[in-house]
């Protein structure tokens, strides 16, 4: 699939459809660019007046250029868009970057005339970026393609950057820029009339020259294949992708029929997308390039133990803080490391991580600390701080930083803390290879970052779960539930029915219509038993009052059956009551909750977390998009802040993980295999100690027809 956007990156010609001489003109800003960035092919610029443009012979129409044309740069009004993608099919045009605004993201007409140029690219196998984009950059020095308006060209790097908004573009240019951030491809691709992001991660998945993909989304095209991509990057090639995504504030969801639908909102979708493809998701441009400069420029540290080496104690202390927030620890030092460093450093000094070398430290000091600590076995990487005070030698000091990393496979970054006093040593330090944080919160944040990364490439069990099923009986239990309706709402018990079909652990239950029914369901089951109204038209029972709990015998329940029922009907009056479901109590356990709401774009969406009452009040719940690998089940349980409680706290046992690893997947298989399945609540899943199991203890469906 890279092959048929490589003329995109690569043309040997170009043919700037609406290059001028007018200043401050986009035609003339590509023009020059082109000329100024030294690209290494032909130029054919398309006016039809002018004879030539900046010194090049300019042409009518693509029709009278002389030769076969690769790349097409289109900069003229929407309208006469569609005729030149016709045009370019006899020139022989391969892809085409339509930089001209007045599209989709007008709609109306232009939303109809971007169909329409979409329509007539596919029929004439032509690749198109954009409309409504900057252009693309390739800094290849057999290529230097500078086909934007941006107002300079990169210098090369090896940091692939896509992004969806133009005008983002030019000041991500001017940032890099003044931080000597260089770049392999630079791609502002719009309104993705043809080429999306996928086809642009695929591309940059494969391009030897791109280390590290930099990413600004405010939508995804596609979240299955999105995943399926960007996995195959992430985890099967080893190279980092960095994402920003817009739009994170949630609208909240339609229904309430679910607790996973009122607590899904428009932005959890990307946090699983990401998630599951090994993206790491950052807060904004300049996060994304701090984390950039460190994976495009340092090894990938093999475990969270770091070392510090500072000349001021305050710092040393706001790094640590930082790493430890962040997930890192403090490296433990053998006691070799801790006489070399006691033997070169003054009886001042701190020996002990973080290791404080004192604020008249020369560069030798320095190099002896950071030397003796990298070599610790115990240290998968270090942070360098450095306070610009009267006696510090910085440039010396900033110099001893790559020759020592050059001697290990460990990372190393700097805060040389300031602007002005450290600039120089700066300088040295980031045109090495070497990234450096204006303050230490910063460095230790983004080693976390590093450290993620690499124990996300190690992450086992990613394969799809297995399980014996009951496909084809859930799908007509479902067709015979919505009966040729829109949607349905299943209350317990029919929600049960599917569940079992998917090998769900459930308690034993009877459905009583009457109060006659009382004294046979209770010798059926063991008691005691709650007691649940069954009610299409009551969603949450514990709300209307319609359970009761810890009922022991028949007299009981009976008393318990009409105080169900009328405070059903003074919920709801006009309450359909189908009876009242006697069930099984669980045993004292941890209480979950697994659910499921269906994304219009991206399809059904598995949410975990603690459950019970509070679970929209807590919100600690963590999202995955299904299907999932059984490795993403286990990251789920892992991500929510309370795992500690799972985990098992103040003299409780640890609970069973693999059995609600085991009832996620099932979930999980269950809401992929049927589209219909619109929401759905388990809450709660009772857990009980390690390796004695879970049981769902009340769960709900909500059907959609696909027609819906």
């Amino acid at each position: 699939m890279t092959d048929t956007i490589e003329p995109l990156f690569s043309p040997a010609s170009i043919a700037i459809v609406g290059a001028t001489n007018r200043p401050n003109s986009v035609g003339q800003a590509v023009m020059r660019n082109l000329i100024q960035g030294e690209f290494q092919g032909v130029l054919y610029p398309v006016h039809p007046k002018l004879k030539s443009i900046y010194g090049v012979k300019a042409y009518p129409n693509l029709t009278a250029i002389p030769d076969s044309i690769d790349l097409a740069v289109i900069i003229v009004k929407p309208e006469v868009v569609p005729d030149l993608l016709d045009e370019a099919k006899g020139k022989g045009v391969k892809g085409a970057v339509i930089i001209t605004a007045g599209f989709k993201e007008i709609g109306g007409q232009g939303a109809e005339l971007e169909d329409q140029i979409k329509a007539i690219a596919a029929r004439n196998n032509i690749r198109l970026v954009g409309p409504n984009c900057l252009g693309i950059i390739n800094t290849n020095k057999d290529v230097r393609m500078n086909a934007s308006f941006a107002r300079l060209m990169p210098r090369p790097g090896n940091i692939g950057f896509i992004s969806q908004s133009g005008a983002l573009c030019t000041s991500v240019l001017d940032y890099a820029a003044g931080r000597k951030i260089g770049f392999s491809k630079f791609i502002s691709f719009g309104n993705k009339a043809d080429v999306s992001e996928i086809d642009l991660l695929r591309y940059l998945g494969d391009d030897p020259e791109t280390k590290v993909i930099c990413m600004y989304l405010e939508d995804l095209s596609a979240g299955q294949e999105f995943i399926r991509v960007a996995s195959e990057i992430s985890w099967n090639k080893g190279k980092p992708i960095l994402a920003v995504k817009s739009g994170t504030s949630s609208e909240g969801a339609k229904a309430a029929a679910s607790h996973t639908g009122s607590l899904v909102g428009s932005d959890s979708a990307y946090d699983a997308i990401f998630l599951q493809s090994g993206i790491q998701r950052v807060e904004g441009i300049n996060e994304l390039f701090h984390y950039a400069m460190a994976f495009s420029r340092q090894p990938l540290p093999k475990g969270r133990r770091i070392a510090i080496v500072t000349n001021a104690g305050g710092p040393g202390i706001m790094a640590t803080d930082a790493a430890i927030r962040h997930g890192l620890k403090l490296a433990a030092f053998t006691d070799e490391t801790t006489a070399a460093l006691k033997a070169s450093l003054p009886p001042t000094a701190n020996i002990h991580n973080p290791v404080d070398v004192i604020g008249d430290a020369t560069h030798e000091r320095y190099e002896s600390a950071l030397k003796t600590v990298m070599q610790d076995p115990n240290v998968d990487g270090a942070i360098v701080l450095l306070t610009p005070q009267a006696m510090t030698d910085i440039l010396e000091t900033a110099q001893i930083v790559p020759n020592v990393a050059k001697q290990t496979d460990k990372p190393i970054l700097c805060s040389f803390m300031g602007i002005v006093d450290v600039s120089e040593g700066v300088a040295h330090l980031e045109s090495n290879g070497i990234p450096n944080y204006v303050f230490p919160e910063a460095a230790s944040r983004t080693m976390a970052a590093m450290v993620r990364f690499g124990e996300r490439l190690n992450i086992g069990n990613r394969v799809p779960a297995g399980y014996a099923v009951r496909r084809d009986e859930v799908s007509r239990l479902i067709n015979a539930k919505l009966n040729g309706n829109l949607s349905c709402y299943l209350p317990e018990r029919e929600a049960t029915e599917l569940l079992n079909c998917y090998g769900l652990p459930l308690l034993t239950s009877r459905l009583v219509s009457d109060s006659t029914q009382i004294a046979a369901a209770m010798e059926a089951m063991r008691a005691p038993v709650a007691m649940k109204i069954v009610s299409k038209d009551i969603v949450h029972k514990v709300d209307a009052g319609g359970v009761k709990l810890n009922i022991t015998d028949a007299d009981q329940a009976k008393q318990a059956f009409e105080e169900i029922v009328a405070n059903g009907l003074r919920f709801k009056a006009d309450a359909r009551i189908d009876g009242v479901l006697m069930q099984e109590m669980a045993g004292k356990g941890v209480e979950v909750i697994i659910g499921c709401a269906r994304d219009s774009k991206f399809g059904p969406i598995v949410m975990f977390g603690l459950g019970g009452t509070l679970v929209e009040a807590l919100k600690d719940v963590t999202f995955r998009l299904a299907p999932m690998y059984i490795a993403s089940a286990e990251n789920m349980i892992r991500s929510i802040k309370t795992f500690n409680i799972l985990q098992g706290v103040r003299g409780n046992p640890p609970s069973d993980i693999d059995a609600i690893r085991e009832c996620i997947l099932r979930v999980s298989t269950l809401v992929a295999d049927h589209p219909e399945i619109s929401e759905l609540d388990i809450n709660p899943l009772i857990v009980y100690p390690e390796g004695k199991g879970a049981v769902v203890a009340d769960c709900r469906i909500m059907l959609a027809s696909k027609q819906a």
